[in-house]
């Protein structure tokens, strides 16, 4: 049974209390705030022979079936490689049953995540089955970056944003699923994830915490000329580059925000605030906005899985973040 997150609720009432269901769903919002067990538990609900309520009632046939993954009008797609496409041939099966008949004599249900890992042949031979599923079909596609979707499969799903929850509720959620940590550790964790209390948990899992504190020391050394661009970048090869460049691309957010601000209480987290601070200062605004630029364009290109030489385009940033301070 696909957990329940609190701040869900209200979304689940709505959802599971339609009376008539849409043929696409696109659940959307950012990673790690629970969108595949929203998803799983609509299927449940939307398969289940015999649903108590809202739920799915966990005994009938369908819903044995589903547990053990072997239900016959199910269809889940995902990629077939973690952070890799889903190819046209894997849709191209998904567009074989959906046209077949449901086993069951209920509804089929497909779910689709990440929708955005279609490649653009994959999205556009999904579009039919989109437009007029056959029989009793109903599809969930799930989406972190909607921005990325091809407006045309945008326009023939009812798009369902999901709920980044408050801080007050994944700070108490956090406290449940990490009780070993400490308050300051939740409030670290959340901040680094931006908000998402799963993608918390996960990023404690991966050690993110302590990835974050080599990379700020490994920054603060650099601008005091104790290593090299090259020795840094290697030392960081643990760090995910995603990782890497979300977080240059929000300190160079922060110092452009605060050359135009002068807002002591807007320089980001703790551990970069004064770094943050003394290159906002130090750096004329046509270099910072010059190296924001491209930032945003690699981070596009490691977010597109586009195949780069890791330690050449950490070097590239580097050098340049290095020569930040000073004339233009």
């Amino acid at each position: 049974m696909a957990e329940a997150y609190p701040w869900q609720d209200a979304l689940w009432q709505q959802l599971a209390g339609r009376s008539q269901h849409a043929h696409a769903y696109l659940l959307h919002g950012p990673a790690g705030i629970g969108k595949r067990a929203l998803a799983e538990r609509l299927m449940a609900r939307l398969l289940c022979q015999r649903p108590d309520g809202l739920n799915a009632c966990g005994q009938c046939k369908s819903c044995h079936l589903l547990a053990a993954g072997t239900h016959p009008d199910n269809y889940i797609l995902e990629p077939e490689e973690a952070d890799k496409a889903i190819k046209v041939d894997q849709v191209r099966d998904l567009v074989s049953f959906v046209v077949q008949t449901a086993q069951l004599a209920g509804r089929k249900v497909v779910l689709v995540e990440p929708t955005e890992s279609m490649n653009i042949n994959a999205a556009n031979a999904l579009l039919k089955s989109l437009e007029e599923p056959s029989g009793n079909t109903v599809l969930l596609l799930i989406s972190h970056q909607p921005s990325r979707l091809l407006p045309t499969v945008k326009s023939r799903c009812v798009q369902q944003a999901c709920p980044l929850p408050s801080e007050a509720m994944s700070l108490a959620w956090l406290a449940q699923a990490l009780p070993g940590c400490s308050s300051e550790d939740h409030h670290e964790l959340l901040f680094l994830a931006a908000g998402s209390p799963l993608l918390a948990v996960q990023m404690h899992e991966q050690g993110v915490s302590t990835q974050r504190a080599l990379v700020v020391d490994g920054v603060k050394k650099l601008l005091k000329q104790q290593i090299a661009p090259s020795q840094l970048a290697e030392s960081w090869n643990a760090v995910s580059l995603q990782l890497l460049f979300d977080w240059f691309c929000q300190w160079s957010q922060l110092m452009l925000r605060y050359q135009l601000t002068q807002d002591e209480d807007g320089l980001g987290h703790a551990d970069m605030r004064k770094v943050v601070q003394y290159l906002a200062q130090k750096t004329p605004q046509s270099k910072v906005l010059n190296i924001q630029d491209w930032l945003l364009a690699q981070r596009q290109k490691v977010i597109a899985k586009a195949n780069l030489n890791r330690v050449l385009l950490l070097e590239a940033l580097l050098v340049q973040w290095a020569s930040l301070p000073g004339p233009g």
